[in-house]
């Protein structure tokens, strides 16, 4: 396990605990104490906790993690995942990508299609509010990059804010790929951050088609802001570890289920 493995891995530990121990972390990852310490005096430079006398205590922002801790939660589940929804994109589609881990996957699964690759002009175009996605696929002949603006939030990279939603008021999408926060079988998906949910909605609301990829320990949650209700959803791409009972819900709400 590499460090940032273990500093995500620390961080799911305490969403889940409320508190963590340094000896009983030491025991539970294999590593020494002082590694335990060290890690979480980092985290706690970051704000991401609150050290207490042998341990720490969760912030409040530990539930809405930057962007560079989650990037190890589940990796091989969005990997999986990110292929599965970039292998449904034909040439000629315009699709939507918000930020987040898993649409990142999409993003890279996309950018190395073979297909692709051998065309001499863009073969789709991506429309995307996530500064690190258009980072990764503006130098990519094949694809055509569509940025909207806003202002950026450093957790997620996304772009959001009035100025977001301009472009997107004046064209439509294919397809949108919504990464989320949590989703739920009665409510629809959501984010923890309102702002990103707010574009997330429109982008979902300019689209012809709305697919919704979670992996599964996002399935049945509820998170602060609401994107979209599950009636707006046509497909949920999620990992094969997803519980029966919650794929059987989905379909009985409409909604598509695809396990990879």
């Amino acid at each position: 396990m590499d460090r940032y493995e273990r500093l995500s891995t620390l961080l799911d530990m305490l969403g889940q605990r409320g508190k963590v121990d340094v000896d009983d972390l030491a025991d539970e990852l294999a590593v020494s104490a002082a590694t335990i310490r060290r890690d979480l005096d980092h985290l706690a430079e970051q704000q991401l906790l609150t050290r207490t006398r042998g341990g720490a205590v969760a912030n409040n922002v530990a539930y809405d993690l930057p962007l560079r801790y989650k990037t190890a939660r589940h990796a091989s589940e969005k990997e999986r995942i990110g292929k599965a929804a970039a292998a449904m994109v034909g040439r000629g589609t315009v699709v939507g990508l918000n930020g987040g881990t898993t649409t990142t996957e999409i993003a890279r699964a996309l950018a190395i299609r073979p297909d692709f690759n051998q065309a001499d002009e863009p073969a789709l175009t991506v429309v995307t509010n996530a500064l690190n996605i258009a980072n990764e696929l503006a130098v990519r002949p094949h694809v055509k990059i569509v940025v909207t603006g806003g202002v950026a939030r450093p957790q997620s990279f996304e772009l959001s804010g009035p100025l977001a939603t301009r472009i997107l008021d004046e064209i439509t999408l294919d397809v949108v790929f919504l990464g989320v926060d949590a989703v739920d079988p009665v409510h629809g998906a959501y984010a923890h951050h309102e702002g990103e949910a707010s574009i997330n909605r429109l982008m979902a609301e300019r689209a012809r088609k709305v697919v919704v990829i979670a992996d599964s320990s996002k399935l049945g949650r509820h998170a602060f802001a609401q994107i979209c209700p599950v009636s707006a959803m046509r497909l949920l791409v999620t990992d094969a570890a997803a519980p029966a009972d919650a794929v059987a819900a989905f379909q009985d709400a409409g909604v598509e289920v695809l396990t990879v």
